[in-house]
C-alpha cells in the first residue's frame, strides 16, 4: 500500500516533536552523579567536627542523595540544603560546589562558626533562593551586594548575636536601601546584629518602599535611632515587629495601634520615653508584647476586651509608677506569662487573675503591690510565681497550692505575709526552689513529706521558732538550705548533713539552735563537698574537723559563737576557700607554721577576738582584710602595702600597734577605707598617704600618737569621704589642698594642735555633713566672709576649746539647711551616716548633756552645735532659732551678752542647751517652755535677772542649772520673789531696821491659822462637804486650766546612743 507523500511529512513532524520533548524533558532534569558529586565536594571542602555534626559525616557514596540528612530534593535537583549546627569552622569560599547547585531555593548555615570571615559573594549564582538562613554562622564584615541581586528571596535572615567590642556585620555598602531595594517579595527580614547605622527616617523609609509585603520585621541590636518614621503604616501586612537592645531615644507612636496584624511588638532596652499608647494594648490580634528595660517609659494598662488575644505580656522595669493591674486583666483567657517586676505597680493583686487558666509564668516581684496573695489554683500548667519584694500581707494556706502540681519555682521573699508556712507546699512533686525569706512566718515548721525535688529552701529572716524538723535531711536533692535569722531552737548535728549528698551551701546562722557535732561519728569523706556555711551565732565551740577536707569550700562563717584556743593551721591551706569570718569569738593565737603558705582569701575579718603577735597575711589578693578589736601589739611590718595590692577595706583598729605607719601603705592603691584608729602608733603620717588619688575615700587615724602636719598632698581628684584625725598630736596649720576633696562628709581633726583660722576654704564642698575642730588652736572670726549656701547637709559643728572671737553672725547659720527641717520631718528619715562603698560607720564623740558619748553610729538626723570655751562675744544671733531640727545647742564659756533670744523656742527639738558661763542678761524668756523635748538646761554663771518662769517644763530642772546669776529668784533657787518686778538684789539692798515684835502681822497669822484649820477638820470630817468642795475646784482648775483634760499623759521621746563616760 502507499503512504502519500502528506502522510510520511506528518509522521516525520510528530517524531520530531516527540523526540524535542523527550529531549527538553530529560534536560531538565538535573543528573544525579552531577548534584551527588557536588555535595561530596561540599563535604570535603567544608572544615567540620565530626564528633558533633549529625549531617554531614553521613554524606557518603553509598545511599540517595536526596535522602541524606538536611538534603531535600525536587526532581532529582537539590532544592533545600540544611546544614545548621553543624560545627562547620570553614571551608565556604567563592569557588565552593555550594554555588553550582543551582537549583537551591532554600539554604541554612546557621549556627555554625566560619571564624569571622566574610560572606561570600558568589550567591548571586543562586537566582532560585527563597530562603537564606546565614543567622548567627560567625560571618563579619560588610554584607556583600550580590545578595540583593536574589530577587526571589521570601525569607533573609542575617542576624547575630552583638557583643559590644567584637566584629559584627555591616551594612554600609551597601546599606540598607541598596540590600532591600530589589527584594519586594520579601516577607520575614532579620538583621539582629547587623550594623546597620541608620537614624529613623533611613531605615523606615527604605523598608516601607521597598518591601511592601513584609510581614516579620527584626532589627535588634542594629545600631539605629529613632524616631518611628509614619512611612511604617505602608506596611499593613506587619505581623512581627522586634527592635530591641536599640538606642531609639524615641516615643512609641499611636499609629502603632493601626498595624491590624499585628502579633508581636518587641521594643526592650530601646531607650523609649514618654507616654506608652494604651491602644496598642488593645490591638485584637496581640499576642506578645515587649517593653523591658525602658525604665524612662510611662505609662498603664486599659481596660483589656474579652475578646483580646494576648498571651505574653512584658514590661519588666518599665515605669508604670503609682498605676493599678486593672481588673480587667482577667479577661485575657489566653494569657500565659505575665512578667511585670519593677514598674512601681500599687494596689493589690486584681482577684480576677485566679480566673487565668493559662497561666505558665508570673512575675509581679519588685512592686508596691499590698493585699492578700492570690489564688492561682485554676492555673494548672502554672511552673513559676514570683511575688518577692512587695507590700502583700496576711497568710498563705494549703489550698493555695494543691492543685499547681507543675509548680517549679515560688518566691515571696520581702514582704509582710505572716502565720505559719504550710507543710503541703513541701509535697508538690515538681517544686524545686521554695524562697520565703524575709517574711513574719512565725510558729514551727513541721514535719513534712519527703517526696519533693527541692534544691532551694530558703526561710531566713522570719519568726519561726522550735526545732528544726528533721525531714529536713530527707531532702535528698537539697543543693541551697537558708534558715538564718529566725528563732530556730534545739540542736542542729552537722553529722546528718552526709544525708544530702548534693548539699553546696547551708545558712544557719543568728538563731537560738546549738550546732553540734561528734568527731567520732561520720568520716571526713561522707560529708557533701560545700561551697557556703554560715554557722554564725550559733553556740559553737569547735572548729568542725571535716571542714579540712572540703575541698570546694568558698565561704565560711563561723563569726559570733564561743570559739576558743587557736585557729587551726589547716583552714588556711583550703584552696578555694575566698571568704573566712571568724569575728566576735575567743581565739588567741594563729597555730603556725604560717610561712609558705598560700590562700586564695580575698575576705577575711578576724575582728573582736584576743588574737595577739603579727597578723597574717598571705596573698595580694585580698580585698578585706579586718583585723580590729584584738590584742596584735607588734609593729606594722613594713612591706605592709606590698600585700595590699587589690586590698579595699583595711582595718587595725583598737590594737595594741606601736611604731610608725610604713609608707609601704601607699603601695595599696585600691584601698577605699584604711582604719589603724585607737592604736599607739607615733611618728609623721606618711606624705605620700592623703596623696592616694581617685580610691581612698575614708582615712581613719584617731587616737594615736601621731605628731608633726597634715601632709599637704590632697590631689586634685581627691575621692576621701571621711578624714578622722582626732586625738592625735598633730600640729602645725590647716592642709589647703583638703579643699580639692570635694565629696568630704565627715571632717574630724578634734584633740590636736593644729594653729591657723577658719577654714573658709572648705566652704564649696556642699557635702560635709560633720565638721570638728574641737580643743586645737583655731583662732580668729567664725564662719567666712561670703558664703554662698554650700553647707546644706551640716549637721554636727564642734569648734569648741579653741581661740575663735568675735561675734556670730547670723547669715553664716543661714546655709545649714539640714538643721532647718520641720518638727515633723525631724524623724522622717533615720539612716546611719556611713560608707556605702563597703561596710564602714561613721564614729564620733559629742559632747551631750553634759557628758561626752561617744556615737558609735551617727544618725543623719542627729544634729548638734558646740562653738563652747571660746572667746565669742556680742549677742547670740536670732537665726539660731530657725535651726529647727537641732537636737544639741552648746554656747558655754564664751562672752556672749545681751538676752536670750526668744527665737530659742522655736528648737522644738531641742534636747540639750547650754548657755553657761557667759554675761547674758535680762529675764529668761518664758517661751522657754515649748521647748518640751529639753531634758538637759544649764544657764548658770551669767548675769540673768527676775523670775525663774515656773511652768512644767522648767521647774524640772534643778538650782545648777541656774545658780551664779545674781539676780535670778524663784522655787528652782529655792529664792522667793518678794515682787515680780523685784530681784532678790532690791531685797538684799532694803533697809536692815531693828528687830521688834509686830502684834498686827502676827494676830493675822493666828487668824488664818485658826480658820484654815476649822475648814480642814470640816472638810475631814464632813463627806459630804468633802465631795463638794472637790468638784468645786476641779470645775475652777478646767476653767482655768482647759488642757488639763487633755494630757492625761505626756509622750516623750527618747534617743537611744552608746555612751562613753569621760574619766
Amino acid at each position: 500500500m502507499r503512504i502519500p507523500l502528506f502522510s510520511w511529512l506528518f509522521l516525520i513532524l510528530i517524531y520530531y516533536v516527540s523526540l524535542s520533548v523527550h529531549v527538553f524533558v530529560v534536560s531538565s532534569q538535573c543528573p544525579s552523579d552531577d548534584q551527588q558529586s557536588l555535595l561530596l565536594q561540599l563535604k570535603n571542602s567544608l572544615k567540620f567536627d565530626s564528633t558533633s555534626s549529625k549531617k554531614l559525616v553521613k554524606w557518603n557514596n553509598g545511599s540517595d542523595y536526596c535522602y541524606w540528612e538536611g538534603v531535600s530534593c525536587k526532581d532529582g535537583c537539590v532544592s533545600h540544603l540544611d546544614l545548621s549546627s553543624e560545627s562547620i569552622s570553614g571551608g565556604l569560599a567563592n569557588s565552593s560546589a555550594l554555588f553550582d547547585l543551582r537549583h537551591i531555593e532554600n539554604l541554612n548555615l546557621a549556627y555554625n562558626n566560619f571564624n569571622n570571615t566574610q560572606i561570600p559573594s558568589k550567591f548571586d549564582k543562586l537566582t532560585n533562593l527563597s530562603y537564606l538562613n546565614l543567622s548567627n554562622a560567625g560571618f563579619v564584615g560588610q554584607i556583600p551586594i550580590e545578595i540583593s541581586l536574589l530577587k526571589r528571596l521570601v525569607t533573609l535572615d542575617l542576624s547575630t548575636f552583638y557583643y559590644p567590642g567584637t566584629p559584627s556585620l555591616q551594612l554600609e555598602n551597601p546599606n540598607l536601601n541598596v540590600l532591600i531595594g530589589n527584594l519586594s517579595e520579601l516577607i520575614e527580614l532579620h538583621l539582629d546584629g547587623v550594623n546597620i547605622s541608620a537614624h529613623g527616617a533611613q531605615w523606615c523609609q527604605a523598608i516601607s518602599s521597598s518591601l511592601p509585603k513584609l510581614r516579620v520585621l527584626s532589627l535588634s541590636s542594629s545600631n539605629i535611632s529613632g524616631p518611628f518614621d509614619s512611612s511604617l503604616l505602608k506596611l499593613q501586612s506587619l505581623s512581627v515587629i522586634r527592635i530591641e537592645n536599640n538606642n531609639l531615644s524615641t516615643q512609641v507612636p499611636e499609629f502603632f495601634s493601626n498595624f491590624k496584624n499585628l502579633i508581636s511588638l518587641r521594643l526592650s532596652s530601646s531607650g523609649l520615653y514618654g507616654t506608652f499608647p494604651e491602644k496598642i494594648f488593645q490591638v485584637p490580634t496581640l499576642q506578645t508584647i515587649d517593653l523591658s528595660g525602658n525604665s524612662q517609659l510611662q505609662g498603664s494598662l486599659p481596660e483589656f476586651p474579652k475578646n483580646a488575644s494576648l498571651q505574653s505580656l512584658v514590661l519588666n522595669g518599665a515605669n508604670f509608677s503609682g498605676q493599678l493591674l486593672p481588673n480587667s486583666i482577667g479577661n485575657l483567657k489566653m494569657l500565659s506569662k505575665i512578667d511585670v517586676p519593677s514598674c512601681n505597680f500599687t494596689g493589690s493583686i486584681p482577684r480576677s487573675m485566679e480566673n487565668l487558666t493559662q497561666l505558665i509564668y508570673v512575675d509581679l516581684s519588685m512592686n508596691k503591690f499590698n493585699g492578700s496573695v492570690p489564688f492561682f489554683s485554676m492555673a494548672k500548667n502554672l511552673t513559676q510565681i514570683n511575688l518577692s519584694s512587695n507590700l502583700l500581707t496576711g497568710q498563705i494556706n494549703s489550698y493555695h497550692w494543691e492543685n499547681l502540681t507543675n509548680l517549679v519555682f515560688l518566691d515571696l521573699r520581702y514582704n509582710l505575709l505572716n502565720g505559719t508556712i504550710p507543710p503541703s507546699l513541701f509535697s508538690l512533686s515538681l517544686l524545686q526552689k521554695l524562697q520565703l525569706s524575709n517574711n513574719q512566718f512565725s510558729g514551727q515548721l513541721l514535719e513534712f513529706a519527703t517526696i519533693s525535688v527541692l534544691d532551694t529552701l530558703d526561710l531566713s529572716s522570719n519568726k519561726l521558732e522550735g526545732p528544726i524538723p528533721m525531714s529536713i535531711f530527707n531532702l535528698r536533692e537539697l543543693l541551697i538550705l537558708s534558715l538564718s535569722s529566725n528563732n530556730f531552737s534545739g540542736s542542729f548535728p552537722l553529722n546528718g548533713l552526709p544525708q544530702l549528698k548534693n548539699l553546696s551551701s547551708l545558712d544557719l546562722s543568728y538563731n537560738s539552735l546549738s550546732i553540734t557535732y561528734d568527731d567520732t561519728i561520720s568520716s571526713y569523706s561522707s560529708f557533701p563537698q560545700i561551697t557556703t556555711l554560715k554557722l554564725a551565732s550559733s553556740r559553737l565551740r569547735i572548729f568542725p574537723n571535716f571542714l579540712r577536707k572540703q575541698s570546694k569550700l568558698s565561704t565560711l562563717d563561723l563569726s559570733q559563737n564561743q570559739i576558743s584556743g587557736g585557729i587551726p593551721n589547716w583552714i588556711w591551706k583550703l584552696s578555694t576557700l575566698s571568704q573566712l569570718n571568724l569575728s566576735c569569738n575567743s581565739l588567741v593565737t594563729l597555730e603556725g607554721p604560717l610561712l609558705n603558705v598560700t590562700s586564695s582569701l580575698s575576705v577575711l575579718d578576724l575582728h573582736s577576738n584576743q588574737l595577739k603577735g603579727q597578723i597574717p597575711l598571705f596573698s595580694q589578693l585580698s580585698v578585706y582584710l579586718d583585723y580590729s578589736r584584738n590584742n596584735f601589739n607588734s609593729s606594722i611590718r613594713t612591706d605592709i602595702g606590698d600585700f595590699l595590692s587589690n586590698t579595699i577595706f583595711f582595718s587595725l583598729s583598737s590594737n595594741k600597734f606601736q611604731g610608725i605607719i610604713p609608707e609601704s601603705i601607699c603601695n595599696a592603691t585600691n584601698l577605699q577605707v584604711l582604719d589603724v584608729s585607737n592604736n599607739s602608733l607615733s611618728g609623721l603620717i606618711p606624705k605620700c598617704l592623703t596623696a592616694i588619688s581617685g580610691t581612698l575615700a575614708v582615712l581613719n587615724l584617731r587616737r594615736n600618737n601621731l605628731s608633726g602636719t597634715v601632709p599637704d598632698k590632697f590631689p586634685e581628684h581627691c575621692s576621701l569621704k571621711t578624714l578622722d584625725l582626732n586625738g592625735n598630736q598633730i600640729g602645725g596649720q590647716f592642709p589647703k589642698s583638703l579643699a580639692n576633696c570635694t565629696m568630704l562628709e565627715v571632717l574630724n581633726l578634734g584633740n590636736n594642735q593644729i594653729a591657723d583660722t577658719f577654714p573658709c576654704l572648705l566652704k564649696n564642698i556642699s557635702t560635709l555633713r560633720v565638721l570638728v575642730l574641737r580643743s586645737n588652736k583655731f583662732y580668729g572670726g567664725f564662719g567666712c566672709p561670703k558664703p554662698h549656701g554650700n553647707w546644706t547637709m551640716l549637721q554636727i559643728v564642734d569648734i569648741a576649746l579653741n581661740k575663735f572671737s568675735g561675734e556670730i553672725r547670723g547669715k553664716c547659720l543661714r546655709t545649714w539647711k539640714a538643721m532647718m527641717g520641720d518638727d515633723d520631718d525631724a524623724m522622717s528619715e533615720l539612716n546611719h551616716l556611713q560608707f556605702t562603698g563597703v561596710y564602714y560607720q561613721d564614729a564620733i564623740t559629742v559632747t551631750n548633756k553634759g557628758l561626752e558619748m561617744e556615737f558609735v553610729k551617727i544618725l543623719t538626723v542627729f544634729t548638734s552645735i558646740d562653738i563652747s570655751s571660746n572667746n565669742f562675744s556680742g549677742s547670740i544671733p536670732k537665726e539660731v532659732g530657725q535651726l529647727k531640727s537641732l537636737y544639741v545647742l552648746n554656747l558655754s564659756s564664751n562672752a556672749f551678752t545681751g538676752a536670750i533670744p526668744t527665737s530659742l523656742s522655736k528648737l522644738r527639738q531641742l534636747e540639750s542647751l547650754d548657755l553657761s558661763n557667759n554675761k547674758l542678761g535680762g529675764e529668761i524668756p518664758a517661751e522657754l517652755a515649748k521647748l518640751t523635748f529639753l531634758s538637759f538646761l544649764n544657764l548658770s554663771n551669767n548675769q540673768l535677772v527676775g523670775k525663774i518662769p515656773s511652768t512644767a517644763q522648767l521647774s524640772t530642772f534643778s538650782a545648777a542649772s541656774f545658780t551664779g546669776n545674781k539676780g535670778l529668784c524663784g522655787i528652782q533657787l529655792n529664792i522667793t520673789c518678794n515682787n515680780p518686778s523685784e530681784s532678790p538684789d532690791a531685797v538684799q539692798k532694803a533697809p536692815n531696821h531693828h528687830r521688834e515684835i509686830n502684834w498686827g502681822v502676827i494676830s493675822v497669822e493666828i487668824g488664818f491659822t485658826f480658820g484654815f484649820g476649822i475648814a480642814i477638820g470640816s472638810l475631814v470630817l464632813c463627806k459630804r462637804w468633802s465631795k463638794w468642795y472637790y468638784k468645786a475646784m476641779y470645775n475652777i482648775l478646767l476653767k482655768i486650766f482647759p488642757q488639763l483634760e487633755e494630757r492625761i499623759g505626756i509622750h516623750r521621746r527618747h534617743v537611744h546612743i552608746n555612751q562613753r563616760w569621760k574619766r
